[in-house]
């Protein structure tokens, strides 16, 4: 007797599960349920690792909805040293998370659902993004979301061409200070971050970008024209906007790393800072992933980008006024 009642506890528990699947999805191969599959590209940044740890946790927050990194294509850059040097450290820290580590990107797409473009050389994000738009799946694009105006206009050009709607974002869109910033109240605002420089991207596309896109977050689309005042130590770029308000950047090179801002608003300033971390960032990765719906739409990003083109263009000549809509125009017919 005592037999058939653990078999039909057995049962029990087998139908409750099996209606719980039945409710929530059917659970892939790696564990992971279906539709909730994470794929990497690039893991030449601590972003990767950073990234796969929350989701993959034990304990991981319920906001995260399930997802979870299965499978990573490790290749980022192949000449910048201090990413290549990571690869193969980043790799092993994702195959104790449950990471497979697959050999090409076709490979991963027929194992995954969705895709994080982490591959810190933003020269690869073109070439690597466009057989994920291809495969129809939705995709993040971390900063830089490519090493030039010409390329990012480019990948949002596909992205519309294969219907596939792409998020891109810094996590310094997120930093402490921001949510309580009204922007239709928005004077100006003057942010500040590290802005190191790398040989092989245009001056502030490395690392600048996270400063500047602090910058548009509080101040929104509508940049006019910039100047640039740059030395060795540091990069101040004054931003007009074509409603009359002005937003700075100013890029560091010595001293600490340090984020944030200050922004004047109709009702009185409010201080940005410290940096928040990676979590409200992939909350809203995870959401876009859920619904299709972007945080920042890709006139945002495209201006974003467009603005540190014009501030590298008034760096050549000599801190002259320079105009997006010019570097615009000049990115569309390359």
């Amino acid at each position: 007797m005592a037999s058939n009642l653990n078999r039909r506890k057995f049962l029990q528990a087998t139908a409750l599960t099996g209606l719980g699947l039945s409710l929530s999805g059917r659970l892939s191969a790696s564990g992971t349920l279906a539709g909730k599959r994470i794929g990497i590209i690039g893991l030449d940044t601590s972003h990767s690792t950073a990234f796969t740890k929350l989701l993959n946790a034990a304990d991981a927050a319920p906001e995260l909805m399930g997802y979870k990194v299965t499978a990573a294509y490790p290749q980022g850059s192949k000449d910048i040293e201090s990413s290549v040097k990571r690869i193969p450290g980043y790799t092993e820290e994702v195959k104790k998370l449950g990471v497979e580590i697959v050999g090409s990107i076709q490979e991963l797409l027929g194992k995954v659902d969705v895709v994080l473009l982490e591959t810190n050389d933003g020269r690869l994000h073109l070439e690597q993004a466009l057989p994920v738009l291809k495969a129809g799946k939705r995709m993040f694009i971390d900063k830089p979301v490519a090493a030039s105006l010409t390329d990012a206009v480019a990948i949002y050009e596909a992205a519309k061409k294969y219907q596939v709607p792409i998020f891109s974002a810094s996590s310094l869109r997120y930093i402490k200070g921001i949510e309580g910033v009204n922007k239709s109240e928005v004077l100006g605002a003057d942010t500040f971050s590290p802005a190191v420089l790398e040989k092989t991207h245009p001056d502030l596309f490395w690392y600048g970008v996270h400063g500047v896109e602090t910058l548009f977050t509080v101040m929104g689309t509508g940049c006019k024209q910039v100047n640039r005042i740059h030395n060795d130590t540091t990069d101040i770029v004054v931003g007009t906007w074509q409603d009359g308000r002005v937003g700075t950047f100013r890029g560091t090179r010595t001293g600490k790393h340090d984020y944030g801002g200050t922004v004047f608003t109709q009702k009185g300033n409010v201080v940005l800072g410290p940096y928040n971390g990676y979590q409200p960032l992939l909350l809203d990765i995870v959401k876009y992933f859920e619904t299709g719906a972007v945080p920042v739409t890709p006139e945002e990003t495209i201006e974003i980008f467009a603005f540190m083109e014009a501030a590298d263009e008034s760096k050549r000549r000599n801190g002259a006024t320079v105009t997006l809509e010019s570097v615009m125009t000049k990115a569309r017919k390359s």
